[in-house]
């Protein structure tokens, strides 16, 4: 009677599996683009849980850190002072780095625009300022590194008229290397994000995967 019931649940198990695996494998974007969003917005929510406990647990220290340099950020930002100059500064260079970083996030992902973010910002951009430099005979034409395309902000080197720069430094060819040492950090940045971009689909293809092979039967 025991083995009985133990091979009962046994197929019961197994069919179970076979189920689950068939439910797998149907479910995709296209085919069931609700169910398949509302478990992607749970696993997200999920991982973003176990991430914020995990950090609670293990660094305690942050638990007082991290108030502690949002409220000496705020206070800096809202009192006036000699430091106002370097703070402005300072968020000048964290928009162009969340920029460029966000932008090659979203280049990765694509959200099945098809439209790569080097083509529609970080492309034109080099090519612009490639030209500019060509055509002004220099390449000290940015005010700061932080001196490109921003959102709602054009860069300050575009609309000038050569003469502002000064005479020509370089009388026929422009060194390649000169461009790319006033491109190269707007570049990196966008390829940083864009390999952050990929994190997430391979985390979550990787979970997938081990889920997949813990509820399969163990073939031998």
């Amino acid at each position: 009677m025991m083995e009985h019931t133990a091979v009962g649940e046994d197929q019961a198990m197994s069919d179970l599996r076979d189920k689950h695996r068939m439910d797998l494998e149907s479910l995709t974007l296209t085919s069931q683009p609700f169910k398949t969003l509302a478990l992607f917005v749970l696993a997200i929510g999920q991982s973003i849980r176990s991430t914020c406990s995990c950090v609670l647990k293990e660094g305690s220290r942050l638990k007082f850190l991290v108030p502690l340099l949002g409220a000496t950020c705020v206070l800096l930002l809202v009192t006036d002072g000699p430091h106002e100059k370097h703070m402005q500064e300072l968020l000048w260079y964290a928009r162009f780095g969340l920029w460029w970083v966000i932008l090659g996030v979203a280049s990765s992902i694509g959200l099945g625009s098809g439209l790569h973010t080097f083509v529609l910002y970080l492309g034109p951009h080099i090519a612009l300022f490639t030209m500019k430099a060509v055509q002004c005979g220099r390449v000290d034409l940015k005010s700061a590194p932080y001196d490109t395309i921003l959102l709602k902000r054009r860069p300050s080197w575009l609309e000038k008229d050569c003469l502002e720069f000064g005479p020509p430094i370089y009388q026929e060819t422009i060194p390649f290397s000169k461009i790319l040492h006033e491109v190269h950090l707007e570049a990196v940045l966008w390829g940083i994000g864009t390999a952050l971009g990929e994190l997430p689909p391979y985390f979550i293809s990787r979970a997938g995967y081990v889920c997949t092979a813990l509820l399969l039967p163990t073939r031998t």
